[in-house]
């Protein structure tokens, strides 16, 4: 096993603190393969039953890009709605997508039906499978990151909607839809903060002793 030192744990901090839900992005393209490689370090993360149940869209077509974009436009006007006064503005200023300047648009769902894994830890906890694609969202998060590339969870979706723009199979379940490139501003402070929408807790304020 390579011996993981103080200095490799100093820098993993820094890399998980630089890495943000990026909304503003430059519009020049990865470089070719790296998007691939990326992927293939998604893959390396933990599933239960070892069932990877993860599945990759990659959305490159302009009209199904079009599609996803009126998805968000409805969802986020319909979430505009809800708010009022104040915190209606303050919504209302906040840049939510980089649906139009990410040159990568990802979608992610977890296949329920994949045989791979033969149901384990999943017969009592199904949600398992979508909780194990989730783990290679973070995965790519931090290795995009490390490379330089930002990346942003387009989260205002209506999912089945998304789904059927992707014409993938009934059963996958949606996970989400991500925007990658590299970012306009690097900032380790996220962006949602520094609007002040909202504050990060401390780590003590959510733990528990029993």
């Amino acid at each position: 096993m390579p011996e993981f030192d103080e200095a490799f744990r100093a820098r993993l901090i820094e890399l998980l603190t630089w890495r943000r839900d990026v909304r503003s992005f430059r519009a020049e393209a990865l470089p070719a393969g790296l998007l691939e490689h990326l992927l293939e370090i998604a893959a390396l993360a933990p599933s239960v039953g070892l069932s990877q149940p993860w599945r990759f869209v990659l959305v490159e077509e302009a009209g199904r890009r079009a599609e996803v974009r009126a998805n968000f436009e409805r969802a986020n006007a319909a979430a505009l709605a809800a708010y009022e006064g104040a915190e209606a503005q303050s919504y209302a200023r906040l840049k939510l997508a980089g649906l139009d300047e990410a040159p990568v648009h990802l979608a992610v769902f977890a296949d329920p039906g994949t045989a791979q894994g033969h149901g384990l830890g999943r017969r009592t906890m199904p949600e398992m499978i979508e909780y194990s694609a989730v783990t290679a969202v973070h995965t790519i998060w931090l290795a995009a990151r490390a490379q330089g590339i930002g990346m942003g969870w387009v989260s205002i979706l209506d999912p089945q909607a998304a789904a059927s723009a992707l014409d993938v199979p009934a059963d996958w379940k949606f996970i989400g839809y991500f925007c990658l490139g590299y970012p306009q501003v690097d900032d380790t402070v996220p962006e949602l903060e520094q609007s002040g929408w909202e504050q990060r807790r401390l780590p003590s304020s959510v733990i528990l002793h029993r």
